[in-house]
């Protein structure tokens, strides 16, 4: 799809050239304002082109250049600008290229010169605006919506610049942006077309895609390692559980793997804790967090990092039958640790202690958990802010390092003693499951927390993020994919 030539951008043929303008040089846009007869300014005067950050102005060069369109995009002030600056900036110029239909572009570089940040950073930003800003869902409508995609992306330069740093950085971010789409798509299936054997199965597809080692459990495989939490959460449905484990091996040996965690809820009702008529609908995007886990994988098996991954998906749906688990019942954990069971809704956090148990038994040195977890996070944050929480800053810092690099916003709760006690007040087992209403978003994570134990621990709640209540910078209303981008990046980072 990339290329790179040295060529005068007025001479090259092409649907677009894309050109990006900033507020100090807003009088000049060479090379075009000499071709344009200085016109350009007079369209910055009457308000129709904008060096404005965000601001995307299309042109037809009529014969004065040999593209068909030439597309503006407003950067602001260079000194202020950053990376998610050019990320947002340039989504709205690759939604507009869609919306025009254009299926092959030039990308002026000599317009991105003496940025505040490298070209790696910059490139990698534009890569992922390409990928996620005009992105549209799979839907089931009979009459499918025609999209064009981009087939040709030609960077252009009059001088030398670092051709593989610039390239490589674009095939890195579109990769970061097409792992999002991937987690888009799964969150957006319905509960009846991706149980967790459609998840499974989906899972199989991507390890072969990229040579990835994957198993399945069953639930006579999870009857004998006693996972009796995820066991129980399935008791009342009809579809059967799976447990999914992708290894990928970017090391010498397999030793000390990160394990990436991710809830595959499939749909839930709640339970015998059954959810509200309107709380109930949109309940198939429980399992974002197993989206989001298996979109990183996807960018980890194209992009091929230098560390040992382990992504564990405990998938189930949460339903009502005679036969299904319910308030005051005790469980027996895959850890030992019993828990009581006070609320069938907060059975996310019930998946995910096996699965952590499973990890650490598995041999994991550092555990990231993400799950679409608590209204009580979308109370505390709202809905562009993920809730995170570690019992070891260090490897805390290091998540967020990645989640600064790719823009998406978190959040630090607390992870207090006086917490840990709260949800050991069962009399009647070690844990409780629902110490009450107050800190929800935080009970549900120090719950976790219990089964991660000393391991090096983040947990994720993507329940505010997961989903766009309207369309947006970065994409369509809907599944965001949140965090994928951010997981990936964090392995990539790893040394």
């Amino acid at each position: 799809m990339y290329q790179f030539i040295q060529e005068n951008i007025l001479n090259y043929e092409t649907e677009a050239i894309l050109y990006g303008v900033f507020q100090e040089e807003s009088s000049s846009f060479h090379p075009f304002e000499e071709a344009f007869s200085n016109e350009l300014s007079n369209l910055i005067e009457l308000g129709e082109l904008s060096p404005e950050a965000g601001h995307v102005c299309k042109l037809h060069p009529f014969n004065k250049a040999k593209a068909r369109r030439i597309y503006f995009v407003g950067l602001g002030y260079k000194a202020d600008i950053t990376k998610d600056g050019i990320r947002k900036a340039f989504s709205k110029a690759f939604k507009q290229l869609a919306k025009d239909k254009v299926s092959n572009i030039a990308l002026a570089l000599d317009s991105l010169v003496q940025l505040p940040m490298s070209d790696t950073d910059a490139f990698e930003a534009i890569g992922e605006a390409q990928a996620l800003a005009p992105f549209q869902l799979n839907t089931y409508h009979t009459k499918k919506l025609e999209t064009t995609k981009l087939k040709e992306f030609t960077i252009i330069a009059e001088r030398n610049h670092r051709e593989k740093e610039v390239v490589d950085a674009l095939k890195v971010g579109f990769a970061l942006g097409e792992g999002a789409n991937v987690a888009r798509n799964l969150v957006n299936a319905p509960g009846n077309l991706m149980n967790a054997t459609h998840l499974a199965d989906y899972a199989k597809s991507l390890a072969e895609k990229h040579k990835l080692e994957i198993d399945i459990l069953e639930k006579e495989d999870m009857e004998q390692l006693q996972m009796g939490a995820l066991l129980a959460v399935n008791q009342g449905s009809t579809e059967r559980q799976k447990f999914i484990v992708i290894r990928y091996q970017g090391k010498e040996t397999w030793e000390d793997p990160v394990a990436i965690i991710g809830k595959g809820i499939t749909f839930d009702t709640g339970g015998y804790s059954l959810k509200g008529k309107d709380g109930i609908i949109g309940m198939k995007m429980d399992m974002g967090g197993a989206a989001s886990t298996l979109g990183a994988v996807d960018v980890i098996g194209k992009l091929k990092p230098n560390a040992n991954v382990m992504a564990v998906i405990p998938a189930t749906d949460n339903m009502i039958s005679g036969s299904a688990f319910k308030p005051d019942d005790v469980i027996f954990s895959m850890s030992g640790k019993t828990i009581e069971v006070r609320n069938t809704d907060e059975e996310g956090r019930l998946v995910l202690a096996d699965a952590i148990t499973y990890a650490k038994k598995e041999g994991a040195s550092e555990i990231i958990d993400i799950a679409t977890l608590t209204g009580g996070v979308v109370v505390a944050l709202g809905n562009e802010v993920t809730g995170v929480m570690t019992n070891n800053e260090g490897l805390l810092a290091d998540v967020q390092r990645a989640a600064n690099e790719t823009g998406e916003l978190m959040w630090q709760l607390p992870y207090f003693d006086l917490y840990k006690k709260q949800v050991r007040t069962s009399h009647i087992a070690d844990l409780n499951n629902s110490p009450g209403r107050a800190g929800h978003a935080i009970m549900a994570g120090v719950f976790v927390g219990e089964f991660a134990g000393s391991t090096p621990w983040v947990h994720i709640d993507i329940a505010g993020t997961a989903m766009a209540s309207s369309e947006h910078e970065l994409g369509p209303k809907g599944p965001t994919g949140v965090m994928t981008r951010t997981l990936a990046k964090f392995v990539m980072n790893k040394k």
